[in-house]
Formats: structure tokens, C-alpha cells, sequence
């Protein structure tokens, strides 16, 4: 079994409101993790809630998470507080014949637990280029690497998956019955991230065309079944 691999629902992962659209197996919480950008870390600290979003990777059991060492929430999470991390792709938008009844398309995923830093130096440096390349695949090829001083500055923290769950909507309005012969259009408008064409920094060196990775990028995409 792979490790950190999340076997059962916990107690504080189980979802209760609608579960069947609960999902607890590892294929679908890595493509949701794999597939987003930006993630949501909620915390409590000094007595006060925080929810701060920020980039992230998942390498195998682990989410790596990164942000300013001089960041105050960060550093509190260094120090072993509990933590919640959450990824959510918008997929589309469910109109239904009545406005109860109107939703959204959706995959998220929960992670919870403790995170930690990450100290060894190795390791900081792999789960940062990691981090680049969740969000541009073989940029880490190109961008020159942190220097010992930008590594200085950079706390990064691990999350394991050990404890976590997702919860998916997909599929048409779910309308009363009595409400199907109303002459309103009901259905789904589909979204999906589209990137655009490249805008160059208006201090590139001149002749240096966008790499195809940047010319045909797009984020990995797994339908919801």
C-alpha cells in the first residue's frame, strides 16, 4: 500500500452533508491536487482565524506548501498547530428551473493534519522546484535555481496526506418534478481554465521566443466520473 495513503475516512474527513458525492480514494484526491493551482490554508493562531491561499506541489504522500520566513502565519504553522488545506476546480455552472435548485459542478479536496518545516536543505530546494513545475511543467529547466539567500527567505512546510478526503458534483440540476414543464432553460454551462497567449516582459532580451512550454501551456485535466 502507498504510503500516506488515506484507507478509510476519518471522523473529521467523513463528509456528511450529501455524501455521496464523497470520494475517498487516493486516484481521485491526487488529480484534484494535481490539476489545481492555488491552494487555501486555514489555521487558527493567537486565537484568531486565518485562511491565507498560496501555490503548492504534491510529490507522492506529501503536499509541500511555501511561503516568506518572515511570514507570522507561517512560522505559527511550523510550530505544529493544526491546519487545513483545501484545492477546489469549478468545472460549471449548474442552472436549474428554480433558484433552489441551481448549483455548481465541482471537485475539491480537504487535507488535514499537522504540518512541518522542512529543515534539510535538499530537500527544500527539490520541494520548491517542485513547486515550479506544478505550475509550469519544465520551467525548473530554464529558471535559474534560489540562491542560498533566496532559500534563506523561503519557509517551506510538508503536509502529509494522511488524512483527507474530496467531494465532487457533476451531472445536470437536479429540479423537482413538478418544475420540469416550466418553459425556463435549464442545464449546465461548462467552465474550464483556458490560458492565453503569452505577454514577454517588456525587458526580454530581444530573440528569445516563449518556450513551448509556455506557448502550448495548459493545466492537467481528469473528468470527474
Amino acid at each position: 500500500m502507498p504510503e500516506n495513503t488515506p484507507t478509510a475516512p476519518s471522523p473529521r474527513t467523513s463528509v456528511r452533508r450529501l455524501p455521496a458525492r464523497a470520494r475517498y480514494d487516493r486516484e481521485t484526491l491526487e488529480a484534484i491536487l494535481d490539476e489545481g493551482l492555488v491552494c487555501h490554508i486555514g489555521f487558527v493562531a493567537d486565537g484568531q482565524p486565518f485562511v491565507i491561499p498560496t501555490t503548492y506541489a504534491r510529490v507522492g504522500g506529501q503536499l509541500y506548501l511555501h511561503g516568506s520566513a518572515a511570514s507570522r502565519m507561517l512560522k505559527a504553522l511550523a510550530q505544529g498547530i493544526p491546519v487545513c488545506v483545501t484545492v477546489t476546480l469549478l468545472d460549471g455552472l449548474v442552472l436549474a428551473r428554480s433558484a433552489f435548485h441551481h448549483s455548481m459542478n465541482y471537485r475539491s479536496a480537504v487535507v488535514l493534519g499537522v504540518a512541518d518545516a522542512v529543515t534539510d536543505p535538499a530537500e527544500k530546494a527539490a520541494a520548491l522546484t517542485a513547486i515550479v513545475e506544478h505550475v509550469v511543467p519544465g520551467r525548473s529547466r530554464d529558471a535559474r535555481a534560489g540562491s542560498a539567500r533566496e532559500l534563506a527567505q523561503t519557509l517551506v512546510l510538508r503536509l502529509a496526506l494522511t488524512e483527507a478526503s474530496a467531494k465532487v458534483r457533476t451531472g445536470p440540476p437536479l429540479d423537482e418534478e413538478e418544475d420540469l414543464g416550466l418553459a425556463c432553460w435549464a442545464g449546465v454551462i461548462p467552465l474550464q481554465l483556458t490560458p492565453l497567449g503569452p505577454l514577454p516582459d517588456p525587458k526580454l532580451a530581444a530573440g528569445v521566443p516563449p518556450p513551448a512550454y509556455v506557448s502550448a501551456y495548459r493545466r492537467p485535466s481528469r473528468p470527474a466520473r
